[in-house]
């Protein structure tokens, strides 16, 4: 015998009936943070920037950089 039960209901409710807890203003907060440490750090990812990094630590920054590209690419 088959049985087969169709249950509608919201995230919330499911969340509610199996006793978990409600994470939403955890989540919203996570997601804020989250955001402003980008925000932040995106001056950090403009090549400009990247090339002012790396050219004040003069060659040693270039090579290691090759080298992890070299690492990182398509083993042969």
């Amino acid at each position: 015998m088959k049985v087969t039960i169709e249950v509608d209901c919201t995230p919330q409710e499911a969340r509610a009936a199996l006793g978990l807890p409600d994470v939403a203003g955890l989540n919203e907060k996570l997601v804020d943070e989250m955001q402003k440490r980008m925000t932040a750090n995106m001056a950090a990812l403009q090549p400009e920037e990247l090339m002012k990094n790396w050219l004040a630590f003069g060659g040693a920054a270039q090579e290691q950089f090759a080298k992890l590209m070299a690492a990182a690419g398509p083993k042969r």
